[in-house]
């Protein structure tokens, strides 16, 4: 039986068949986008029909492991965004509280296309009356507090937009963490948080933004597509249990490293 606070070399589908309905507060996704991406072991230019019928079986499997009160974040790229987001909220049920569109320079060259800057982040809910959204664990400061001291303004800031900027790395300082818009990089090859195995690598501060404001302490989280393994790395850090798949064994490995350097925030 699969325990948590583990991870596992399996696939994802038969990985979580192996786990027990409604377990899983939290699933957070990054799947192959089938854009022809050279992964070690997975083929990532299936046919269209084929790729979504496999999306479909693997998310029809996150619905079931997930609580009733349970939340699932899809990232996904401009190919599949939009069958992807129907499949789950017209033929799997699922609600979609926002579409988040994460922009980031330092974008992906592409040969015959505008160069490729950002990636869909889906939030779906089981429940949409009832889901853990903890925003003040996610707020900002707002331009009423920034720029106008105006005394009308939430002491705790606003919550974020729904266009996430991502910058590059040197030009945090300049830009700042004060604005009232968030700034985080994304993961380039010279960075210290790049790890160097995978070229897709999530920046922490995007897992760590969703994971707080869709788990509370001890809450379970599932990543079915490990890669660089950073969203169990800040499920770890932020108290979380956690549990994934990975397909690749060297993937897996070195996920199962990194994890093991990493010890609770709190």
């Amino acid at each position: 039986m699969l325990q948590w606070d583990n991870i596992y070399n399996l696939e994802c589908i038969g990985g979580m068949r192996q786990l027990p309905d409604a377990c899983a507060d939290l699933v957070f996704a990054d799947p192959p986008f089938n854009i022809g991406y050279a992964y070690d072991v997975y083929h990532d230019k299936r046919e269209d029909n084929e790729y979504l019928n496999w999306s479909k079986k693997w998310m029809s499997e996150v619905v079931r492991i997930l609580k009733p009160d349970g939340t699932f974040w899809l990232a996904i790229g401009d190919e599949f965004a939009a069958e992807l987001k129907v499949c789950c909220t017209r033929e799997l049920g699922l609600t979609c509280r926002s579409w988040v569109v994460w922009y980031y320079t330092f974008g992906v060259n592409c040969k015959k296309k505008f160069t490729r800057s950002h990636v869909h982040l889906f939030h779906f809910v089981k429940n949409p009356a009832h889901f853990t959204f903890n925003d003040d664990a996610i707020r900002v400061p707002s331009a009423r507090q920034l720029r106008y001291n105006d005394k009308r303004a939430n002491p705790k800031g606003r919550l974020p937009d729904d266009t996430w900027i991502l910058n590059p790395k040197e030009l945090e300082n300049e830009l700042g963490t004060d604005k009232d818009t968030w700034l985080v990089s994304r993961v380039c090859g010279t960075f210290k948080e790049r790890k160097g195995w995978h070229n897709c690598q999530m920046p922490e501060e995007v897992l760590h933004r969703i994971i707080s404001v869709s788990t509370n302490e001890n809450g379970k989280v599932l990543d079915p597509f490990l890669g660089s393994g950073t969203t169990l790395a800040v499920a770890k850090k932020l108290g979380r249990r956690y549990l994934g798949f990975e397909l690749s064994p060297e993937y897996w490995e070195q996920c199962r490293k990194r994890l093991e350097g990493e010890t609770p925030l709190f």
